[in-house]
C-alpha cells in the first residue's frame, strides 16, 4: 500500500477540495477501504432518503481512492465501467459506508467492488462494481 487512510483524506483535501467535506477515509489496507459519507440535506430526495446519484458518488470515490491507496496519487485514474443495484432506501441523517475491495489491479485497468451500509445497520444499501483506467507511466 503506498497511500494509508491519512495520505488519502489529505489527497481528497488537497485535489478534490470542492467535494472534500462529504468524504472521509476511515479505514485503507490493501486492496480494501472504507469510506463514510457525511451526508448534508443536499443529498437527500423527496421521501427523505439520500439520493441515488449521492449513493453513485460515494461508490465511485470509494473505488478511485482504494485504487490510489495503491498505486499512488494519479490523479487522471478515471471510471470506464460501472454497474450499480439499489437495494433499500438509505435513511436521512446516517452516515453512510462504504466498503471496498479491487478484484484486479493491473498496468492500465483495475476492477472493484463497493457496498454501501448505512451505520448501525449490517443490511447493504447499495451494491456497485467499478471499472478504472490508469493513466501510462510517462
Amino acid at each position: 500500500m503506498i497511500m494509508d487512510r491519512n495520505a488519502l483524506n489529505a489527497f481528497l483535501d488537497s485535489d478534490f477540495a470542492e467535494v472534500a467535506q462529504m468524504f472521509r477515509v476511515d479505514a485503507a489496507q490493501d486492496n480494501a477501504l472504507t469510506l463514510r459519507l457525511l451526508p448534508s440535506p443536499a443529498h437527500l430526495r423527496p421521501g427523505g432518503t439520500v439520493s441515488g446519484p449521492t449513493l453513485f458518488a460515494l461508490a465511485d470515490v470509494a473505488v478511485y481512492l482504494t485504487i490510489l491507496s495503491m498505486i499512488g496519487p494519479k490523479a487522471l485514474t478515471v471510471t470506464t465501467n460501472a454497474g450499480m443495484d439499489f437495494m433499500r432506501k438509505p435513511p436521512a441523517g446516517v452516515d453512510l459506508l462504504c466498503e471496498t475491495r479491487l478484484l484486479k489491479l493491473g498496468r492500465v485497468l483495475a476492477v472493484g467492488v463497493a457496498l454501501i451500509y448505512a451505520e448501525g445497520d449490517p443490511r447493504p444499501v447499495a451494491r456497485a462494481s467499478m471499472t478504472y483506467s490508469i493513466p501510462p507511466e510517462g
